[in-house]
């Protein structure tokens, strides 16, 4: 066993994570290498002074972002040919098993999940009957278990919407705009969807209720982290009303308008906040935009705005 791989499993070991035949030739080396044995301790010391601090959750707002930011790299990135998938390292993958049995027993449980999800597809299919009674059955799944919104429609002339989410498998939920659970899962799309075009639709239904806190967070949320500038847009639109009652949507549309990289998102955030532009804050972002901005067209503005303003003695 080499030094190298003893020193990046060590954290493995002092967090009891590593397997038990692993765990065993790790010890074994250990009792005989001096330089791994001093590289344990000066790990186990590590480790107690930072038992020492006290644990912070991460907050929603980051862990909804860290997701989003994941689900756009993962689109990103290229995928290998079909042999190359279809290829792998026996060799390799037999010693993972060797020193993961949680891997082995993770490749029985999918095994065994996919044989009963056959069954359940057999079952479903059997007549319209059963599958409507089992529809009828089904609870309404927790937002930890969605997978993700697949389309958002609302009927014309009314305030009807269906929301198709999936689960294991894609499931329907109708209702009006003021159902708490059409409400719960609109916020979802909005904050977790992997479709742009989903969470644009999700917004825009949500600015019809941007009275509510949630949904107003949302907005902000939706504003500050999102992707597609189409929805960054729409998240203006509802916060509008609210730039000059509320400062945390004040700040946001700022934010907006200091970091925002499209100029279109820019320029409307610079015309919410002319309403406020006595505000100390936003009189300090408008001064600097008039002076030094690279948009030619927010220079201007931002030049006007401050023009309109009585000086400061």
């Amino acid at each position: 066993m080499k030094c190298e791989w003893v020193k990046q499993n060590l954290l493995l070991y002092v967090y009891n994570e590593l397997a038990d035949d692993a765990r065993y030739e790790l010890e074994q080396h250990l009792g005989r290498c001096p330089d791994c044995a001093s590289e344990l301790k000066a790990t186990r010391k590590f480790h107690a002074t930072l038992s020492e601090f006290p644990v912070q959750e991460p907050t929603p707002n980051l862990v909804t972002a860290a997701r989003m930011r994941l689900q756009e790299a993962l689109e990103g990135t290229s995928q290998g040919g079909f042999w190359q998938r279809l290829t792998f390292d026996p060799g390799n993958w037999l010693r993972q098993v060797r020193f993961s049995p949680a891997l082995a027993a993770a490749i029985l449980i999918l095994g065994f999940a996919g044989g009963v999800g056959a069954t359940y597809k057999m079952v479903s299919s059997s007549g319209p009957e059963v599958a409507s009674v089992g529809k009828q059955n089904l609870p309404q799944p927790a937002e930890s278990t969605i997978t993700g919104i697949r389309s958002i429609t609302q009927e014309p002339g009314s305030n009807q919407i269906s929301i198709q989410y999936d689960t294991v498998s894609t499931q329907q939920a109708a209702g009006s705009l003021n159902d708490q659970r059409i409400q719960q899962l609109l916020l979802y799309a909005a904050r977790n969807n992997y479709n742009s075009g989903v969470r644009l639709d999700s917004v825009d239904l949500l600015t019809q209720k941007p009275d509510d806190v949630h949904v107003r967070e949302a907005l902000m949320y939706a504003l500050r982290y999102d992707s597609n500038p189409g929805v960054r847009l729409k998240a203006l639109e509802g916060l509008g009303p609210y730039v000059k009652d509320d400062t945390r949507v004040r700040d946001a549309v700022l934010q907006a308008l200091i970091n925002d990289a499209n100029p279109g998102v820019r320029t409307q955030a610079l015309h919410l906040l002319e309403p406020v532009k006595a505000d100390s804050s936003v009189r300090s972002v408008f001064q600097k935009l008039a002076e030094s901005d690279q948009n030619q067209y927010i220079r201007s503005q931002a030049r006007t705005v401050m023009a309109q303003l009585p000086e400061i003695d």
